[in-house]
This record gives C-alpha cells, structure tokens and sequence, in this order.
C-alpha cells in the first residue's frame, strides 16, 4: 500500500502484488471471459468507437488553440511504383478519440499504481511498467450498459451517484458483476464543451459502488464532470477509479447505438471486446470496443 494513499479514499494499492500492471483486468478470469462469450447469441454487433477524420499534416495537435483539430495528422506518401502509404500523428489523450487509458496516466502525490515514483515509470524512452503493454493482447469480458439518458440526457453539472446506477439496473432488468466492464450512457456528446455549461459527471458515490461490484473496465460518453464536481477533492474517475483502484477507463465512447440496439433487443448486457493497436509503452491508446449481442 502506498505511503501517500488516503485511507478514506478506496484504494487497491498493494492488492495484487509489487508488480502488477493489470489492476481491476486482473478478475477477469477464463471463466469470466467463457461467461461472458455465452452473450453473443444473435450476432448482432455494435462499435463503442467515435469515428476520426484526419487532418492533413499541417500543425502540432498540441498548439495553443487547436482544441478543434482531428486527433489524427494524416501524411499520404507515394513510394513512386505505385504504391500509397501513410503517416499519422496521433494525439492518444484527446476527447475526438475514443481511447483506453493505461495505469500509468495518472499518479497520485508523485507515484503510479501500484507504488512506483512516476519519474521512474514515464520516461522520454516510454513507460516502463503500468503502460498499454498491460493490455495489449486485447481485453475480453462481459459489458453492462447503463443508460441513464434513456428519458433524454441528464441535466448540466449533474452528479451520477450509485441511486443513479441501481436505478438503471432495475428498469433495465441487469445487474452488473464482478468482472464486468460499465458504459455509461450519459447522453452527452464526448466532445469538449464549452466551460459556461458544466457538464454531468461521475460522482466518488459511484466509483465506490463501481469498486463493491468489481467492475473491471470503465467507458462512457461521458465521465469526470466538468467544472468538477468537488473542486477541493480528487478527480472521481481519473484520480480515484484510475489512481487508485487501477481501473483502465475507454473514454470519450459513442454509445447511441449500443444504447439503440440494447432497447431493441431488451438485452444490456453483450459481450465486449477491446483490441487497441498491439504497441507497448505508452499511457494510452487509441481503441475500437465492440459490442457482440
């Protein structure tokens, strides 16, 4: 457990061991995974995934004032013998980009799950430990979603809390499990808003009930509000869901089809598979989740 941990705050540093780097994947077990193939019954199908149109190459994605640019730099190259290829500049942490983020994105008071000194883990030569390199060989379980827009979106600033989320089980006849991967549907649009509209966000209420079910992964349209819900705290998700219970969160999902196809076939729960680009190393990584009903 690290030294630096608030004991009010849950926490899974120290859970799985000095060296772990799988965190919250960790339960997902063969027999999770088996469990979680017996949802693909119909064949039906749906990506998670906003879609990205490139910008040509023209400007650094990181310049003041580009907040609007493509999360993607596209290059085209002509080899000359008829042959096209491609080079791109990819922003891995950008709102346009649905995106896994890996353990070592966030530290707490200087240090990255589970115990490291963060200058010792984010290196100019990439991440040594808690990077993408975790789940690189693909994450398979069971999803849940809950669509707590399914009246319309939720209002501005508010604060999703563990009432929100039973609520949603209830009138949606699933309950989430140990294991289980949580989309949340906020009914929010993932892009950057602007800052007179606070956004709705996740509430520490419901990471701490994200935390006694087991959830595994964390994907929404929306997550961690803006302004924050608790200006003087930890951000919820990112600080605490991330931080400290080493939950890898899919942000900036599209979920109006998932939500869609979920009312019309009267099933929230489906098989999730999440295959990011098989690169090593980094804090993050772009990302296709599909849902398999």
């Amino acid at each position: 457990m690290s030294t630096s941990a608030d004991p009010a705050l849950p926490d899974n540093w120290g859970r799985w061991g000095a060296d772990d780097e799988l965190g919250t994947l960790n339960p997902i077990t063969d027999e999770v995974r088996a469990a979680a193939a017996a949802e693909a019954r119909t064949g039906r199908w749906v990506s998670l995934a906003q879609p990205i149109v490139p910008n040509p190459m023209v400007s650094s994605p990181f310049a003041p004032g580009t907040v609007d640019v493509s999360p993607v730099q596209h290059l085209m190259s002509h080899t000359g013998v008829g042959v096209s290829a491609d080079l791109m500049l990819v922003t891995n942490h950008h709102a346009r980009s649905t995106h896994i983020d890996a353990l070592a994105h966030w530290s707490t008071d200087g240090e990255v799950y589970p115990g490291r000194p963060r200058d010792q883990v984010v290196t100019a030569g990439g991440v040594t430990s808690g990077s993408t390199t975790a789940f690189a060989a693909g994450i398979v379980t069971r999803g849940v979603l809950l669509d707590l827009a399914a009246d319309g979106p939720l209002p501005s600033g508010h604060a999703v809390t563990s009432a929100d989320f039973e609520a949603a089980e209830r009138r949606q006849g699933v309950e989430v499990r140990a294991g289980d991967a949580l989309a949340v549907r906020f009914g929010w649009p993932a892009d950057p808003v602007v800052a007179e509209v606070p956004t709705p966000g996740i509430s520490l209420d419901a990471v701490r009930w994200m935390d006694r079910r087991g959830v595994s992964l964390y994907t929404g349209d929306r997550g961690d509000a803006y302004p924050p819900l608790d200006p003087a705290g930890p951000s919820p998700l990112h600080g605490v869901a991330l931080g400290r219970l080493a939950m890898p969160l899919i942000d900036a999902a599209r979920l109006d089809e998932l939500a869609s196809l979920c009312a019309e076939l009267n099933r929230y729960s489906f098989l999730l598979t999440v295959a990011p680009p098989r690169v090593h190393g980094m804090t993050g990584s772009p990302v296709n989740p599909i849902a398999l009903f």
